[in-house]
């Protein structure tokens, strides 16, 4: 098993100390499980900027460092397979994002340290925001009322939004929890807030076709590993059936989305990066919300 001050060696010992005092200590090869929800193409940008880090801490991939990159494809369901994968790889560190892989990593190690991104509700993983406990920490991406903004936002720039269409992804435990809040802020808006279930690829032509035969005018979609590994097809339905959409993020936008209103991810991922010496020096490290404010984007 490894101790954690080997693992804090890892993430940041690199700057503190010599370099002459490393070269002289055993050659380890350490070994960082990453699960995401997308290919390792999608990511490019964020692995790029992981391996940069690395190398700014002075691990090396393929010298002194090895990345196990697993993706789930926005199957939520497939992250259990790949943790059990990559505990017999036996890896030293767990990097991930979202909730499902967070449960995966959590219902299989007490042990190995996990730093976690972008967890919608990190109160299904941990007991407590200031007193998380355990081998889990980072950065979660839940903000008060951000439901309603995007609501409030479609409604603003689409007035004729009566009935709109929610793509939600019920498999995903914190995407139930938030779907509460979708129905409150639709009610005082006056508008009529549909889900459709799409848990796998196949369900999403298919949700727009239902959402059209319900007389659905405008779209609110939604972050979650399905639709985020296939934000290029969504934004080609919602384009194709002329729905007013707002999406959870900008590169939504940048495949060609009318608008976003989100929590910078990007920020998010570059904070964990930044800070896992710090987050991880005592064992009952907080769990940070996000410190990036959501913005909007056309």
């Amino acid at each position: 098993m490894m101790r954690r001050r080997e693992f804090i060696t890892l993430l940041g010992g690199a700057a503190a100390w010599p370099l002459t005092a490393r070269a002289q200590q055993p050659a380890k090869v350490w070994r960082i499980g990453m699960l995401e929800t997308i290919s390792s193409a999608q990511n490019a940008p964020q692995l790029d900027a992981f391996r940069q880090r690395l190398q700014q801490l002075g691990y090396v991939e393929g010298i002194n460092v090895v990345i196990e990159y697993r993706s789930a494809e926005g199957r939520g369901d497939r992250f259990p397979r790949l943790v059990a994968e990559l505990i017999q790889r036996n890896v030293d560190l767990f990097v991930l994002r979202g909730t499902p892989a967070a449960l995966a990593v959590k219902n299989a190690t007490s042990t190995i340290p996990v730093v976690m991104t972008a967890v919608g509700d990190p109160l299904l993983v941990v007991a407590s925001l200031s007193r998380p406990g355990g081998n889990l920490t980072g950065f979660s991406s839940f903000v008060v009322d951000l439901e309603a903004k995007r609501l409030e936002l479609l409604k603003e720039i689409y007035p004729q939004a009566a009935r709109v269409a929610a793509l939600r992804n019920m498999g995903n435990p914190a995407v139930q929890n938030n779907w509460k809040e979708v129905e409150i802020a639709a009610q005082l808006l006056g508008i009529r807030a549909q889900f459709f279930d799409v848990r796998k690829s196949e369900d999403i032509s298919l949700a727009f076709e239902n959402a059209i035969q319900n007389q659905c005018n405008a779209l609110l979609a939604d972050q979650d590993a399905l639709t985020q590994a296939n934000k290029e097809l969504i934004v080609s339905l919602a384009t194709k059936h002329r729905l007013p959409t707002i999406y959870p993020a900008r590169d939504y936008v940048e495949a060609g989305g009318l608008m976003s209103f989100g929590v910078d991810f990007q920020t998010c991922i570059d904070a964990r990066q930044s800070t896992w010496t710090r987050s991880l020096r005592v064992p009952s490290r907080p769990i940070c919300q996000s410190s990036s404010r959501p913005s909007s984007n056309l």
